[in-house]
């Protein structure tokens, strides 16, 4: 089974942490077991932005080269829990452009340019914004009672 692997990588954002492993098959996006339109509840924006980085390294290569990978014969199967969907599909495409460096890095001989493509589109950037924690004596993180003279 290790041998059909092609390349793994992990993305996080917020409480969402996303698994992406490439193998050999037949172009499907698999996501916890179902196809990725049934998970994702057919939600375009979501959908987008897991493809995003297919979608650049296709655009990427000129009509005199030969495209760099064959995404027909490759299998993304993403292992994804916590957080909502729209922070599990941003954990999906940090870890899909991670693991396309990777392939990258074992395919062809210039994987600076995939990483160059990626990183100018911000796919390979970490959002660390999460949620604040709450403060004691507050009511969240920053809402206080009303403040009252008398």
């Amino acid at each position: 089974m290790t041998s059909n692997l092609l390349a793994s990588a992990v993305g996080r954002r917020k409480e969402a942490i996303a698994e992406v492993k490439f193998m050999r098959g037949t172009g499907q996006f698999i996501i916890n077991d179902k196809p990725a339109q049934s998970y994702l509840n057919n939600q375009s924006s979501s959908l987008l932005a897991i493809k995003a980085p297919f979608e650049i390294l296709t655009q990427s290569t000129g009509e005199n080269q030969p495209a760099i990978f064959n995404f027909s014969e490759i299998d993304t199967i993403v292992n994804v829990q916590g957080g909502g969907l729209v922070g599990q599909s941003e954990a999906i495409r940090l870890g899909v452009a991670r693991a396309l460096c990777s392939l990258g890095k074992l395919e062809t001989e210039t994987p600076l340019e995939i990483r160059k493509s990626l990183k100018v589109k911000g796919y390979l950037t970490q959002d660390s914004r999460a949620k604040e924690r709450r403060k004691y004596g507050l009511k969240k993180a920053r809402k206080a009672s009303q403040y009252h003279k008398r």
